[in-house]
């Protein structure tokens, strides 16, 4: 008999496309205080209550994953949610994996857009 792993919820929010996890109710950006679920059917009620976001244009394609956990926290079981619970793997100075798996992100710093004239473009 396969071993049932217990799972947590996560979706993207609509606004930005920030992966997010459930916690009683309401969505987190840190893995780490996202809910665990170890039964399958409190799981699939929290999954049916994460509707409700997706409805209100909050979040978009909720779904359970599998994780295991030991006493330095939780890990996600498979690649794909490891690499979602980091941020994006193309910036490592910003964002989730400037402070760690699952810890929490610093703040966003809205990007300032840099024009060069002409002159200063030193372009070959």
């Amino acid at each position: 008999m396969a071993q049932v792993l217990p799972q947590m919820l996560t979706a993207n929010r609509l606004v930005d496309g920030d992966v997010l996890y459930w916690r009683n109710g309401d969505w987190v950006l840190a893995l780490a205080e996202g809910e665990v679920f170890a039964d399958p059917k409190a799981a699939d009620a929290a999954l049916a209550a994460a509707q409700k976001s997706v409805m209100t244009n909050k979040v978009v394609n909720p779904y359970l994953f599998d994780v295991k956990t030991d006493a330095k926290g939780i890990h996600p079981a498979k690649e794909r949610e490891i690499i979602r619970a980091a941020g994006p793997t193309v910036r490592d100075d910003l964002g989730k994996q400037s402070v760690g798996l699952g810890d929490k992100p610093a703040p966003r710093v809205k990007a300032e857009r840099v024009v060069k004239t002409k002159d200063e473009d030193v372009s070959i």
